[in-house]
């Protein structure tokens, strides 16, 4: 019976429970000129999520501003992306910089018709017992504070330009849907109640508010390699791809999406949702 017992287990672990390797594509339709003549900022946009919000944009006719710390960085983004790529040196946690620099680019460009608040950093504390002060004012000062001023700068020069429509989209994350107790969580958190928040104060002017929330994504924040196994304890089974969280920003900046603001998009197959299995 021992004997049996032991062969019966050793079968389960190794054959029903072996662990698949994932891989994932992406299928991406072919493109109109669905944001023709239109420009939009990208905050972090030299790289990860950032660089391929850039790039579908620009695929459907877009030209992108992509604002970043580094330089090179920018430099190196704007060769791959072409022509209709710009870019402007900005640190989202240095807000009175940042709106100057904001101002330049409406100066510049005199209308944007999107700004993207994809800049972000999460330094992976395991609970609140690793954080420190440095490490939560550095989160906040980017995440949230950079983004809420910006945004704010944004608005401003909307109403100075007297455009028509506008979108701001943030960036937010899976977890802002969850209980947390680090800064990063927490600062996802805020951005969701701003994203209802500035939308129910600001759709009647002509700006649209949106935020989408990603799970688990390749980036340089996860480091997690796009060409190595992407299975994930997670619903999708998977970590996703960062040209996934792309398209769906795409849509939203679209005037396929006119009647939608306000809204947290929740691009991690349903991961986010309670569930009793």
């Amino acid at each position: 019976m021992a004997k049996s017992y032991i062969k019966r287990m050793m079968k389960y672990v190794l054959h029903e429970h072996k662990q698949p390797i994932i891989h994932s594509d992406v299928v991406v339709k072919e493109k109109n000129s669905i944001h023709k003549n239109k420009k939009y900022i990208i905050t972090g946009g030299g790289s990860g999520l950032g660089f391929y919000i850039a790039k579908s944009l620009i695929e459907g006719g877009a030209t992108v501003i992509i604002c970043g710390r580094n330089e090179k960085k920018l430099k190196d983004a704007k060769k791959k992306l072409g022509e209709r790529c710009d870019y402007a040196v900005m640190d989202v946690a240095d807000v009175e910089d940042a709106c100057a620099t904001l101002d330049d680019i409406f100066e510049k460009h005199k209308s944007i018709d999107g700004l993207v608040n994809n800049a972000g950093i999460s330094l992976h504390e395991k609970d609140i017992l690793d954080v420190t002060v440095d490490n939560f004012d550095a989160q906040f000062n980017t995440n949230l504070k950079g983004a809420y001023f910006l945004s704010k700068k944004y608005i401003e020069c909307f109403k100075q330009n007297k455009q028509k429509n506008g979108n701001i989209v943030f960036i937010s994350s899976e977890r802002g849907s969850m209980c947390d107790d680090i800064p990063y969580g927490l600062t996802k958190a805020a951005i969701n109640s701003l994203t209802g928040g500035l939308s129910r104060r600001f759709y009647k002017n002509g700006i649209r508010v949106n935020a989408i929330a990603p799970g688990v994504t390749c980036s340089a924040l996860t480091k997690i390699d796009r060409n190595s196994d992407l299975y994930a304890e997670k619903a999708a089974g998977r970590v996703l791809l960062p040209e996934e969280i792309a398209e769906t920003v795409n849509f939203i900046l679209s005037d396929y999406s006119k009647c939608i603001s306000g809204e947290v998009i929740n691009c991690d197959a349903g991961n986010s949702l309670a569930c009793w299995f």
